[in-house]
């Protein structure tokens, strides 16, 4: 350890002289210091841009390699090689959903880019005839575009695994194990995307991004690929649900409805994924029982309190409500978990809260005794069991 901060020191030292004895005479030791600073900060942009576009070929590559091996290794008779040509993947990310106040609309360049890359990238997948596989010429297509190639490869996947004989898709993720962790590659930059826009969602809202949600959620949802994609991703999901979560909470804007629609509903699609929708459901608890304690304090202190955080909790309630009815519906109530400390909260100090905030919060409390409703049926489903 003493040597390597000796020969830090040394080339720190080393590092000072050559700056001094090199710079211009009209410039002092300071000024010249920072601008080599500046010109070496320039250089690392400028390379580290060139990695960024560089990783994305690679993974371009590394899926198209993934799907033309499952292709070639599944796919044997000519019927299901005209289906996979006949399908196009769902890339939506230009496509903007239809809002009566956008006012937006889509370019002819940007619809014929959008198609032009689906059907490349089927055709270059098809086990019949193997084309050069497509990349995105223009560098800076890469980089404004970095999730589209992840959407179309796992909504083709998606295709492959509908299409695929029961049991031949799990085979060939195990054949190609080193190949499978392109799947929760991709999931795991498609994740990425998703947090970075979801921590600031604005209008126009563009479908891809429901539509990435829904992918994400049928994946995990199949038994097959959600065995290699939470190996890696588990810690990704459990933020991107968190961001969610704050999106809804922290909008404080005055025209915020629609985006909380939205919001809202991401939330939904992903807890419609049943290995998800325990975590999801303990978390949105987790925020209602907070909240309700707060409001507990205001009430006793008579103090104010934040009417936007006030609004948004109902769309907590709604996605709350949406899960549970879901969880009845498919008859999982089991694995609600009441032995969740967040259930085990709520169910607890229900009736408690609906009594103390009842006269103050009544339209909070009206909505706390419908979940609460859910919750004390999902419980006697499960003790019937």
């Amino acid at each position: 350890m003493d040597v390597q901060k000796w020969y830090l020191r040394t080339s720190k030292l080393a590092l000072a002289l050559a700056i001094i004895r090199s710079k211009p005479a009209d410039k002092s030791s300071r000024e010249y210091t920072e601008h080599l600073a500046v010109l070496l900060s320039e250089e690392e942009s400028k390379w580290r841009s060139k990695v960024e576009i560089l990783e994305a070929e690679v993974m371009q590559l590394r899926q198209k390699l993934l799907v033309s091996r499952l292709c070639s290794g599944s796919f044997k008779s000519g019927y299901v090689s005209s289906q996979l040509e006949a399908q196009e993947p769902k890339s939506s990310e230009s496509t903007l959903t239809s809002m009566e106040d956008s006012g937006c609309d889509l370019s002819n360049e940007q619809r014929t880019e959008s198609s032009d890359l689906s059907r490349h990238f089927v055709e270059s997948c098809t086990p019949t005839h193997f084309p050069p596989l497509p990349l995105v010429k223009r560098p800076c297509a890469i980089l404004q575009n970095p999730l589209s190639s992840h959407m179309q490869f796992l909504q083709y996947l998606l295709e492959l695994k509908n299409l695929t004989e029961s049991g031949n898709l799990k085979r060939d993720l195990t054949h190609f194990e080193k190949d499978s962790s392109t799947v929760s590659d991709s999931v795991f930059q498609l994740l990425d995307g998703l947090i970075t826009f979801y921590r600031n969602p604005k209008l126009p809202f563009s479908r891809f991004w429901t539509e990435a949600v829904g992918t994400l959620a049928s994946l995990i949802s199949d038994y097959n690929l959600s065995s290699h994609i939470l190996k890696k991703c588990s810690k990704k999901l459990e933020e991107f649900e968190k961001t969610l979560l704050h999106a809804i909470l922290g909008n404080n804007h005055i025209n915020q409805f629609q985006v909380q629609h939205y919001v809202s509903q991401s939330l939904v699609t992903l807890g419609n994924c049943s290995l998800l929708r325990k975590s999801i459901i303990s978390l949105l608890l987790s925020e209602v029982n907070g909240f309700a304690d707060d409001l507990r304090a205001i009430n006793q202190e008579q103090a104010s309190y934040d009417v936007s955080r006030y609004e948004n909790i109902f769309y907590l309630f709604w996605v709350l409500e949406q899960l549970l009815q879901k969880e009845t519906e498919e008859g999982n109530t089991s694995s609600i978990g009441h032995d969740d400390q967040e259930i085990k909260k709520f169910l607890q100090k229900h009736d408690e809260t609906i009594f103390q905030l009842s006269d103050a919060f009544p339209l909070f409390t009206f909505y706390l005794w419908r979940v609460g409703i859910l919750l004390s049926s999902a419980q006697i489903e499960t003790l019937k069991k």
